[in-house]
């Protein structure tokens, strides 16, 4: 049985987005968004063709990361802080749970 069309909508990281639809989202390349793959900021999933696909969570990491790298930080760095910004966000969320 499918998932409900509701639930999907509603989840972050249902892998909703092409690239191209994501490029245009972002106002940004594709080839932007495969370097962010490469540098494992996000890893997109792939369609049964092999297609990447994204979500709404990878989205609005690769948006941070625009607009690190268009105030001039380099793309390596930018990934890595966000990275570890994103790791201690989850850290804490799990400290307040315990």
């Amino acid at each position: 049985m499918g998932r409900n069309p509701e639930d999907m909508f509603g989840d972050e990281n249902t892998p909703a987005y092409t690239i191209g639809q994501a490029a245009e989202m972002l106002g940004t390349t594709q080839d932007f968004l495969r370097r962010l793959d490469e540098a494992k900021l996000i890893n997109p999933h792939r369609s049964s063709g092999g297609h990447r696909r994204y979500s709404r969570y990878q989205l609005r990491l690769a948006a941070r990361a625009r607009e690190m790298v268009d105030q001039g930080t380099a793309l390596e760095a930018a990934c890595r802080i966000i990275i570890l910004e994103d790791q201690l966000e989850e850290a804490l969320r799990q400290n307040e749970k315990q």
